[in-house]
């Protein structure tokens, strides 16, 4: 089976994670709650398509910024989520691809995708010990 490399962010601002209501005419996962992200393009690195996709999904450059970790995903095609966390920005969040975005407690969200519960708990179990750039 081909493994699909994608990027997820999650963006954080006063203990809040943004989280997106996928669209509805998505291929994989429409409708559901889910961690900001896309898949990467052939020959792009991470840290490219971090940047690129959250150009085109919020329409803002990432200042501060760490890789967190990757969990596979199986949805339609099985992908593979390379997680950031991101601080710092420049530019104002807009909702680009998504049906909405909106700001959650770190602490009680409303999540849909395993993959995105258990890397938001990994942010959670080590944010005290993360350097963010």
């Amino acid at each position: 089976m081909q493994v699909h490399e994608c990027v997820s962010f999650i963006l954080l601002k006063d203990n809040q994670v943004l989280l997106e209501k996928r669209a509805q005419d998505k291929e994989y996962d429409p409708n559901l709650i889910a961690i900001p992200g896309g898949h990467m393009e052939h020959g792009e690195t991470r840290e490219q398509a971090l940047f690129r996709e959250l150009k085109e999904e919020l329409d803002i450059v990432p200042t501060s910024y760490v890789y967190l970790c990757s969990l596979y995903h199986p949805t339609g095609e099985l992908q593979l989520i390379h997680y950031y966390v991101i601080t710092q920005w420049t530019g104002t969040i807009v909702s680009l691809e998504a049906d909405e975005v909106a700001w959650h407690s770190l602490e009680a969200n409303p999540l849909d995708i395993e993959a995105d519960k258990v890397a938001l708990a990994e942010y959670r179990r080590l944010s005290l010990s993360l350097i963010i750039l």
